[in-house]
């Protein structure tokens, strides 16, 4: 085990991994993830739902939407229906990026780095909040002349900042053509969210990263200057799904020009 994996405090990826059901964590984050679920019975709910989110999405972007190259940023554990699972069953010359800067991760990317023969994945080490450089690493593997699909799922919720927060998704988005597209799912007290608060707290006080939700004004503003499809903004269960809202937006847009 890499000497810098902590197992003395719950962590986000192995206690978002036990709540799906893997078995990538240690007694510390089973212990956390139990209260949380304790004091937010729906937050496995959440989990599952942001999963079959992943997968509606990256089916209508390598299908209907016809693209061929994914960067997912903030991937986590891998369990099953990966992202590069999902787009090469539907196209099998699709290239995968999976970019994450948790050590946790990096241990297990000889998980993710399995391929079809026409197409490609790659793991880089990168943190989300330096996305010049998570798009230089990317580019090694990815084109970035053409359009890309950037899956941001889960992963704003740990940046604090707003504003830091939209700049990282701005920055991300300039530098892709149009027709790349961002899928984007975040926490909410809204949407029937209400009993997460304490919850929150609570993982806060015992587990890392910190985490945050936003409004559904906050999350309509990391999508600003793109075309939202439909359903629009909406539960990331609700999104082309028809399994019972939870406290997470979802949402799919493209950029135009």
């Amino acid at each position: 085990m890499p000497a810098d994996i902590r197992t003395d405090i719950a962590h986000s990826a192995r206690v978002w991994n036990y709540w799906l059901g893997g078995k990538d964590h240690y007694p510390v984050d089973a212990t956390v993830g139990d209260q949380v679920t304790f004091l937010y019975p729906s937050i496995r709910d959440v989990a599952r739902a942001d999963r079959r989110f992943l997968g509606r999405a990256v089916e209508h972007l390598a299908g209907t939407a016809g693209l061929r190259q994914f960067l997912d940023i903030g991937t986590g554990l891998p369990t099953a229906d990966n992202t590069h699972e999902v787009a090469q069953r539907v196209a099998p010359a699709s290239r995968i990026v999976y970019a994450d800067n948790d050590p946790v991760v990096l241990a297990h990317a000889r998980a993710l780095l399995t391929s079809t023969p026409e197409g490609a994945t790659a793991y880089v080490d990168a943190d989300v909040r330096d996305p010049e450089k998570l798009l230089e690493a990317a580019a090694e593997t990815l084109d970035l002349d053409r359009p890309v699909a950037v899956m941001m799922l889960g992963i704003l919720n740990f940046v604090a900042d707003t504003a830091e927060a939209r700049s990282i998704v701005r920055t991300l988005l300039v530098a892709l053509p149009p027709g790349s597209h961002l899928a984007l799912t975040h926490p909410t007290l809204e949407l029937g969210g209400e009993g997460n608060e304490a919850a929150m707290v609570f993982w806060n006080e015992n587990a890392t990263p910190p985490i945050r939700t936003r409004t559904g004004a906050e999350f309509a503003a990391f999508l600003d200057g793109l075309e939202i499809l439909d359903p629009g903004i909406v539960s990331c269960a609700r999104w082309r799904g028809t399994d019972p809202s939870v406290a997470q937006f979802g949402a799919v847009a493209v950029k135009r020009g």
